[in-house]
């Protein structure tokens, strides 16, 4: 048989790549030490942030279908059934990350605590601590639950924005409920979207492992600051291939100030729709670079009217932060404010310019279908709101024994063009239908776009 030799690494760079030790050789035990210097080793930065990672479990209380017959009195009186109806638990487990030790703080993943009529923190020490939700945002996958403030451990919160491909990260977590897990790698790379994971999507990309269980917890730096919250793996058999995401400490912070404040989300309007700048938009743009964002559409009256944003206008910095693509500037508007300032800095017939505007508070206009146009009865309308994957006329509601349903017409569809005008809202919708006996759609649903013929 041939042999491989396989040269071993220096005991620095070992030490480095989380502090592992390969198998001891078999007639001594690694040394902790060489000629009295100790080895690097992450155990002081970890007996600091482990107590500020905790499990999280849920229960729901879920009501099983039953037969119809169990539905008739008489039919349970005489095989005497219980008149409740009958439940089961589902119980869930994951991670959470303690953020404000003061007032009991746990930043985590909406997956983590989705419906859950119960929630259970274990720290570190083996406490448990009953925690309520304060709010959660399903578009990010971020939520903040709170716990009685009894002796916690907070983690700082570090600028994910100053993270770098190759800088060293730490995972902590609760994997499969055994207790708290460790495991190591690097950051590899930065800004991933179009995953398709979640609505807002900025992730941060490691080999760390992130196993089942810790959703939730926390990507450290070698300081021992919070740089991300862990929430998914890509395991197309199931385990660990190296591939981890993290939401960013940046972007999770600003959710979770939203949440405490409001209990929500209440994202803002700057009234514009994107879309990628493709190396053939690039070469019709006369553009010397690919990456940034078209402006596809402006919304008439909207905070970027006002601050004179056009279509065709290229969009490359939000608030000073680079735009790569689309995603970028849905990512960037959606966690502003109302009433902050915003900065764009655009290619501009030529030029480069920045322009300002101030966030609005979106306008959800709503309309009875029937009221635009006879073929449109059964349906509820009402313009898209800021974090819509494009902007038009969203059909929010709609009858399934209505024409419109028959034709095709689903809820979630997006209307953006009617007899081959574009239309941003309803408005636009209603002139475009004004006269017209029939109504052919253009119409975005998820990720495909197709025309529909009401006739």
């Amino acid at each position: 048989m041939r042999k491989v030799r396989i040269p071993l690494l220096p005991v620095v760079a070992l030490a480095c790549l989380g502090g592992l030790q390969p198998m001891a050789p078999a007639l001594g035990a690694w040394p902790d030490s060489i000629d009295g210097q100790r080895l690097p080793s992450l155990a002081p930065m970890l007996r600091k942030t482990t107590p500020a990672v905790v499990n999280i479990s849920t229960r729901t209380r879920i009501e099983t279908a039953e037969h119809p017959l169990m539905r008739d009195p008489f039919f349970r009186h005489f095989f005497q059934m219980p008149d409740a109806p009958q439940q089961r638990q589902s119980s869930s487990l994951g991670s959470g990350v303690i953020v404000d030790a003061a007032r009991g703080y746990i930043l985590t993943n909406n997956h983590v605590i989705d419906k859950a009529q119960e929630i259970t923190v274990t720290l570190s020490d083996g406490r448990q601590l009953n925690a309520t939700l304060v709010g959660t945002d399903p578009e990010s996958d971020v939520a903040v639950i709170k716990t009685e403030p009894q002796n916690l451990t907070a983690l700082p919160i570090a600028d994910s924005d100053k993270l770098e491909v190759g800088d060293f990260v730490v995972a902590i977590g609760n994997p499969f409920g055994l207790g708290q897990s460790v495991t190591s790698g690097i950051v590899s790379a930065l800004g991933r979207s179009g995953l398709g994971i979640e609505g807002y999507e900025d992730f941060i990309q490691t080999d760390a492992s992130i196993n089942p269980g810790n959703s939730g917890g926390a990507l450290v730096n070698l300081n021992g600051e919070l740089v991300g919250i862990n929430t998914a793996i890509i395991a197309p058999s199931g385990g660990n291939v190296g591939i981890g995401f993290a939401i960013p400490s940046k972007m999770a912070a600003q959710i979770k100030d939203q949440l405490i404040e409001h209990g929500e989300i209440r994202r803002g309007l700057l009234g514009i729709s994107a879309q990628d700048l493709t190396p053939e938009l690039a070469q019709a743009f006369a553009l010397p670079q690919n990456q940034g964002a078209v402006i596809s559409s402006v919304q008439a009256g909207s905070p970027a009217a006002r601050a004179q944003l056009e279509p065709g206008d290229i969009v490359l910095a939000i608030n000073g932060r680079k735009v790569r693509n689309s995603m970028d500037v849905r990512n960037a508007i959606g966690l502003l404010r109302v009433g902050e300032k915003v900065e764009v800095e655009v290619i501009h017939k030529g030029d480069t310019v920045t322009r300002s505007a101030e966030i609005a508070a979106p306008k959800i206009v709503r309309e009875d279908g029937n009221k635009i146009h006879p073929k449109l009865a059964g349906t509820v309308l009402e313009n898209t709101p800021p974090d819509a994957p494009a902007t038009g006329v969203l059909v929010e509601r709609i009858h399934s024994a209505s024409y419109a349903w028959a034709a095709g017409l689903r809820p979630g569809d997006i209307l953006v063009m009617a007899n081959r005008r574009p239309i941003t809202n309803l408005d636009d919708l209603a002139a475009a239908a004004k006269g017209s006996k029939e109504l052919l759609l253009n119409l975005q649903r998820g990720s495909g776009a197709f025309f529909l013929m009401l006739r």
